[in-house]
């Protein structure tokens, strides 16, 4: 492994030396660990939570929920959620996390009190205002203390929500439909949410929400489309263990496409509701090959990535991702069905834009995606934008690329917290003396 000097602030992202063979453990899912975390705190017992991803994100959820009244203890990775009473009066910071922004609203609007919601500079720019419309037609009266749609905000909770029916605009997010829903079974008269907008993103998201309500025994019909009942009723407590976050895993699966060998990264799922589920095949259009045997994925690439034409509307969260092994490949790739990444922790079809274009090659922003077109790349520094996906995005670039350097990495801590222990680690079972 070579790596390259960078100021302080700078990450020297490492280049890779040859062909890897490396097994990479991957945490806990933040988006299944955070659904977890919400309906275990309205749930009618105690739930053991095992494999929380421990990152920034569910901390926050877990300081957010204890805040309104549930007891959240951690054991290393199994976490233990006593429900209690939803109480006003407190301060939610969600930092920059869109679950906690987005799923603990109408949690609020069950507090005895009012509950203010704020969070970092970058999440004041992240679009609120549908969740909060829907809660606004449930009675609710939600009080803006800047832009009205935008953090930040006070929930004026009454002790309860009747429910009913809601129209909401999901085209900027699927959360907040997954918002709205964990909460349905505590509204009296159960919720039922519709999808107002012309286009909605990441589908897999909102089935795995109702998934996770099933499974807990509460009673949802989806057989609508882009409507969703929740029934009123019981929350079991459960035991249950988080899968590994495959979308995290993206990185680390595209390394072998990159610089050639082997990944492994075992717990991965026969089945799942993970966007992260369609890696694989992605990586097998562009030069890979996958297979899984028993847990354990294992996908082998030469070296050579192919640029495809690529609808990721269902799985939006992978695009910088892809977009950086796009970077790297041997022909041009176009993304589509991505929108909505304008509105998440930074505009990442901008920011992609910005840092493929920074290092060499070219990336042109389309009305849904992008188009990139590869070229010779150059070391650069890489601009994370405090967006942990950006950052993974550098390091990918890197390893094959001398010289970059990734500003913030730590922002990674978000969902991997050991990204460059994680890294480095991967890069210390390449096997030495071939071409990368």
């Amino acid at each position: 492994m070579t790596t390259t000097s960078a100021a302080p602030h700078l990450w020297a992202a490492p280049s890779a030396t040859g062909p890897l063979d490396a097994t990479v453990e991957v945490p806990g899912s933040k988006s299944l660990s955070n659904r977890y975390l919400v309906l275990a705190a309205l749930g009618d017992s105690p739930s053991r939570l095992r494999g929380v991803l421990a990152s920034r994100d569910t901390q926050l959820m877990a300081a957010a929920l204890r805040s309104l009244g549930a007891r959240v203890e951690e054991d290393g990775s199994d976490w233990t959620v006593t429900p209690g009473p939803v109480r006003g009066g407190v301060d939610v910071a969600c930092g920059l996390a869109g679950t906690v922004m987005r799923f603990l609203p109408p949690v609020a609007a069950l507090a005895d009190g009012p509950v203010r919601f704020d969070g970092d500079p970058q999440a004041r720019v992240r679009p609120m205002g549908p969740v909060l419309s829907a809660l606004e037609q449930l009675g609710v009266r939600v009080e803006w203390h800047g832009e009205p749609g935008f953090l930040p905000f006070t929930v004026h909770g009454r002790g309860g929500l009747a429910g009913g029916s809601v129209d909401v605009d999901s085209s900027g997010s699927s959360q907040f439909v997954s918002g709205l829903l964990l909460t349905g079974a505590r509204c009296t008269d159960g919720l039922t949410v519709r999808h107002t907008g012309a286009t909605l993103p990441s589908l897999p998201h909102i089935a795995m929400t109702v998934e996770v309500l099933r499974a807990a025994g509460v009673v949802v019909d989806d057989s609508a489309p882009a409507t969703w009942r929740v029934e009123p009723g019981a929350i079991a407590g459960r035991d249950v263990r988080v899968e590994p976050d495959l979308s995290n895993a993206a990185p680390f699966l595209c390394a072998a496409l990159v610089a050639g060998g082997t990944v492994r990264v075992p717990g991965w799922p026969s089945s799942t509701t993970q966007p992260g589920a369609l890696v694989p095949g992605i990586l097998e259009r562009m030069g890979g090959t996958a297979s899984l045997d028993g847990d354990v994925l294992t996908v082998t690439g030469t070296g050579t990535v192919h640029g495809v034409d690529l609808d990721l509307h269902a799985a939006g969260e992978l695009a910088p991702t892809i977009a950086a092994l796009a970077a790297l490949a041997d022909s041009p790739t176009r993304l589509r069905g991505i929108a909505h990444l304008r509105g998440h922790e930074t505009d990442r079809l901008a920011a992609l834009a910005a840092e493929i274009t920074r290092v060499g090659g070219h990336a042109e922003q389309t009305e849904d995606g992008l188009v990139v077109t590869p070229g010779p790349l150059t070391g650069a520094a890489w601009r994370s934008y405090a967006d942990h996906r950006m950052a993974t995005a550098g390091a990918l670039v890197g390893l094959r690329v001398p010289g970059v350097a990734v500003e913030d990495v730590a922002t990674t801590s978000k969902t991997l917290p050991d990204f460059v222990g994680m890294w480095s680690h991967m890069l210390a079972g390449s096997r030495a003396g071939a071409p990368a």
